[in-house]
């Protein structure tokens, strides 16, 4: 016992001085921010969940010894207490069917509850600056001006001031929803390599998962359908519902593509296949929203089961 509250201590002093370093310090060390839940990952998935609370209440007390109570505790409501709920589901286990056989959390739940997580944290975030639309609005414009250091506001406008002007509104409209995608691959990253780390150091309890099985829980569509039916309503509340309905669409694009590596097994091409289609998503964005439809089609059809039916091979095991 007190070894793992050792170690979350650890941990949590660690997720700390990334998360400062990530928020407060020069430009390029905004990338140590991305990881600052990876040591809180790595101890709940090598440990336990009981060390990583401990390294959650350490992270809080770190950044409230360093910043303030408020900034301590938005740091670690949307960093710490996500990476500790991520790793504890990822060990999360029940008797299998055979005896003396664990069946643990499918890798599909842990990508939509990672999107989930991401949206819930810039909610969270956003709410802060309030409640309103146009007050929330305002005050991710005048952070991103101050962040590029325009002219402050009432001053006379240049043309260059104006465009300028034009183009922080453009990015406060995209902020939330772009943050929120972030969110969610942060805590995938994070999450894929907390668990790459323990496995490489032995320490890894549950069996490597096959990714590109991943499957979604059917309830996983109904929420992607009230999101997006919710993404219409005015104010605030579109906001949020927009927020959610981007990150759902993501991760049913990310089971698209599993589905991609699943069927094009065995193929010649496979490889060009992969390229073109990630090169696509990446390149373009749009391609994603096919890879979406097929997400989605697979969570209500099993089209990768009837793929291997046709196949002959023995279809993924459903979670």
């Amino acid at each position: 016992m007190m070894q793992h509250v050792l170690i979350g201590i650890g941990a949590g002093a660690a997720s700390a001085l990334l998360s400062v370093a990530g928020a407060f310090g020069p430009p390029p060390a905004i990338l140590l921010a991305v990881f600052a839940g990876l040591p809180i990952m790595i101890v709940a998935i090598g440990w336990s969940h009981f060390a990583a609370l401990v390294a959650v209440a350490a992270t809080f007390a770190g950044l409230f010894a360093m910043l303030n109570f408020t900034v301590a505790a938005m740091l670690t409501l949307t960093v710490g207490v996500p990476a500790w709920f991520l790793g504890y589901l990822a060990l999360l286990a029940r008797p299998g069917s055979a005896p003396g056989t664990l069946e643990w959390y499918p890798v599909g739940h842990l990508v939509l509850w990672a999107a989930l997580v991401g949206a819930a944290t810039v909610v969270l975030a956003l709410a802060s600056y309030g409640l309103d639309k146009e007050t929330m609005f305002a005050s991710l414009r005048e952070n991103i001006a101050a962040a590029i250091r325009i002219r402050p506001s009432g001053a006379a406008e240049t043309p260059d001031d104006a465009d300028v002007s034009r183009a922080v509104d453009i990015l406060a409209s995209l902020m939330p929803y772009a943050a929120a995608l972030t969110a969610t691959l942060v805590n995938l990253l994070n999450l894929w390599l907390a668990g790459l780390i323990v496995r490489i150091s032995g320490r890894l309890r549950r069996p490597w998962p096959d990714i590109a099985a991943m499957r979604f829980p059917r309830y996983a569509l109904t929420l992607a359908f009230i999101a997006v039916a919710l993404a219409f309503l005015p104010g605030i509340g579109g906001v949020f519902a927009r927020i959610f309905a981007v990150v759902l669409i993501v991760a049913f694009g990310m089971l698209g593509l599993a589905i991609l590596h699943t069927v094009t097994r065995g193929a010649r091409i496979r490889g060009a296949i992969l390229a073109t289609t990630y090169g696509a998503v990446l390149v373009l964005g749009w391609p994603i929203l096919i890879a979406s439809v097929a997400g989605m089609a697979d969570t209500v059809f099993d089209l990768r089961a009837r793929f291997a039916a046709r196949r002959g091979t023995p279809p993924a095991p459903h979670p």
